[in-house]
């Protein structure tokens, strides 16, 4: 039930950041096409029986349980990584981080990728 909730969470998430990127806001669509990639993650932890504790430990739990067995795309959890490295940036810094709207655009594909993924992991 958990992991069905935080992947149509990842899905709303994953609609929030194309029209954050439409409406010229790359940096918000690049923190929510993370979250995306976040709540994604969390179905795959939730169906594992876990919860997480931190963004870093949630990105180890998929390329340790699911990037090395060949289940999810090594890459997807490379760009989720440095999506939430990006993150930290630009939530917490002093406003240098700049994105571009490229830069948005690739985060919301892989998020994309990234949701269908785990989507098929799950059954769905």
């Amino acid at each position: 039930m958990k992991a069905k909730k935080s992947l149509e969470t990842a899905k709303l998430k994953l609609t929030e950041a194309s029209e954050l990127a439409e409406a010229g806001f790359p940096r918000v669509a690049l923190v929510t096409a993370y979250s995306s990639m976040f709540h994604s993650a969390r179905a795959l932890l939730f169906r594992d029986g876990f919860v997480e504790k931190s963004h870093y430990c949630l990105v180890e739990f998929v390329r340790e349980n699911y990037a090395k067995k060949g289940l999810v795309e090594p890459g997807l959890v490379t760009v989720f990584d440095a999506l939430r490295q990006e993150r930290q940036d630009v939530m917490y810094g002093f406003g240098e981080a700049k994105v571009k709207a490229e830069n948005a655009e690739f985060a919301i594909e892989n998020a994309r990728k990234f949701a269908k993924a785990v989507e098929k992991l799950l059954g769905g």
